[in-house]
This record gives structure tokens, sequence and C-alpha cells, in this order.
């Protein structure tokens, strides 16, 4: 399951359901409008392996990695949300959900950095 954070636009959101990505936005399809940050861990953890987008940097920490989602920040322009959304879920280290798991993920317009329970952060070039 796919979670926009309620600070990813609008328009950014219907990009993404027009490419046939199913996405929940909290605030708008899925939990209440204006949720506080530190709520939102305990909200995934009730869900099924989520995969969390959000363009809050507060969310890129390693200590947050759980085998039970995924957290995704997108250190992007806002008007390109959707485009480095399709990226990292067509990328062939994180095509699938099993494969996001346990991450917190940095995305940029040059790299990926990858963070994982126990580790040292990874740089991920984007597939050419």
């Amino acid at each position: 399951m796919n979670i926009l954070d309620e600070d990813i636009r609008a328009d950014q959101r219907e990009l993404l359901r027009r490419h046939r990505i199913a996405v929940r936005q909290i605030g708008h399809d899925i939990a209440q409008k204006g949720i506080k940050d530190q709520a939102i861990l305990p909200f995934l953890h009730g869900l099924r392996r989520p995969t969390f987008f959000t363009r809050d940097r507060g969310f890129y920490d390693g200590l947050l990695c759980h085998p039970g989602y995924c957290l995704v920040w997108l250190d992007v322009n806002k008007s390109e949300v959707a485009d480095f959304i399709r990226r990292v879920l067509r990328h062939p280290l994180l095509s699938t959900q099993a494969k996001r798991m346990g991450l917190v993920i940095r995305v940029s317009s040059t790299d990926l950095h990858i963070l994982r329970r126990h580790s040292v952060e990874e740089a991920v070039s984007w597939p050419k």
C-alpha cells in the first residue's frame, strides 16, 4: 500500500492515479487531516506493509527503520513528486513491497540514500 503524506499536492496524487499507481493520501482517503507526525508511525503499524511518501525531512532517520513499513523522504521539488515516486517504485532495488520493507529512503534528483537497521547509509544511483 502506497501512502502519501498530506503535504503532497493534490495534482501530484492525481498524476500518480492517472499512471495507475494506487495511492491513498492522509487527510484525503485515509486517516484524519492534520494528523501529527508522531502519530504517523503508530498509524503505519496498523497497515499491511505500507510505503509512506513524504516531503518531511524528519522521517529520514535510521532509528525509524522497521520491518513493517518503508519511509521515503522526497527531497525534490513539490512539482516533481509524482515523477520521483514512479521512479522509486520502478527502481530495481525497490520495485516490490518486500524489497522496500524496513528501509528509510532519501530521494533526490541525483541519487537515493538508503538506511537499513543496524547498517550504514548506502548511496544508490538512479538507473540509466
